[in-house]
């Protein structure tokens, strides 16, 4: 009997929207999450505990305990299955289940046969993944071992939370300087694995220190989160800019040539240059320098390619600021 994939949740746009906007997949081990494996596989006495997240096409391992491999295709996955029910999903004996009997999962290593996974539900509902716990040889789980996996499913929620608030700079509501590092590995595995480009910009507010001294701290809080405001509106959606310190911003821009990364900074120097913020007693107009560079997937680290946009941000600076200005590695 052939294997039956899971079906799609009803709210799946709207699932893979909220997982994305963790920005945890692909991200380095962290043991806040290997705690909890190892504490879920100690309480179900399990061989394999995992922290699952099913992306569009595969489900990825924030954690995982027993197992190799960081990801499967999303067609094998147990928790596929699992996010579409409310609670604990309990397979005894995969042999024995229709779903399951001719994944490859079974069939070959690591020859799952008894699996039990728990939702990693949002606020809003959205099942992200599983905290799942596996074994090789069938059995069950009673009640009270069920009502452990849900509660630490909701750590592993809680984590994920607290892991997102911390990299956040909150007055911009921008990620914050180490987040954007570990974002700009994210895509420059996912970059080396699909060859396609990346480039990065540095961009500095103009003459910062003197709107904080002529119109204070609060106008200069005012133009920092007008500028998150409009990269928002001038960037495009899958392009990623932080606050990188202080007045200066970096911006991450996949799939994008050196001409490409040109043509998308100018426009929002330009979106820039043409607002207005509206501050207590009055408007401001500020203006921004760019510094742009591609970044040479797989031959140099995002550390070197900074510091080539940050040479060129100091060019465009040096010309007279309000401009951007490109460099060749």
């Amino acid at each position: 009997m052939p294997m039956r994939q899971a079906p799609l949740p009803a709210n799946e746009a709207d699932r893979l929207a909220a997982l994305h906007n963790f920005q945890i997949l692909d991200t380095p081990p962290d043991d806040a999450f290997d705690r909890i494996t190892r504490v879920a596989s100690r309480i179900l006495k399990t061989p394999i505990a995992v922290v699952s997240l099913v992306d569009k096409e595969r489900q990825w391992f924030k954690s995982r305990l027993g197992l190799d491999t960081e990801e499967t295709p999303r067609e094998v996955a147990f928790c596929a299955h699992a996010i579409c029910e409310q609670d604990v999903m309990v397979v005894p004996d995969a042999t024995e289940d229709r779903r399951f009997a001719e994944n490859p999962l079974v069939t070959q290593d690591p020859k799952i046969r008894f699996y039990a996974g728990a939702p990693l539900q949002d606020d809003a509902g959205h099942n992200l993944g599983v905290l799942c716990v596996l074994d090789r040889t069938p059995r069950q789980i009673d009640d009270e071992q069920r009502a452990m996996l849900r509660d630490l499913a909701s750590i592993v929620m809680d984590a994920m939370h607290l892991r997102r608030l911390a990299a956040i700079d909150p007055l911009t509501s921008l990620p914050n300087r180490r987040h954007f590092m570990e974002l700009c590995e994210q895509e420059h595995r996912r970059a080396i694995r699909y060859h396609h480009q990346l480039s990065v910009a540095l961009i500095d507010i103009d003459c910062f220190k003197q709107i904080n001294d002529q119109y204070g701290h609060d106008a200069g809080d005012a133009v920092l989160k007008a500028m998150s405001h409009l990269s928002g509106q001038a960037l495009r959606e899958h392009d990623t800019v932080c606050r990188y310190g202080g007045e200066e911003f970096a911006l991450l821009m996949p799939h994008a040539t050196l001409d490409q990364a040109e043509i998308i900074t100018d426009r929002l120097r330009g979106r820039v240059s043409a607002d207005t913020v509206n501050i207590q007693g009055g408007q401001i107009n500020f203006t921004i320098s760019v510094g742009v560079t591609p970044f040479r997937v797989g031959a140099e680290t995002i550390g070197d390619a900074l510091k080539r946009a940050d040479k060129a941000l100091y060019d465009a600076k040096a010309r007279g600021r309000d401009r951007v200005v490109a460099i060749e590695p």
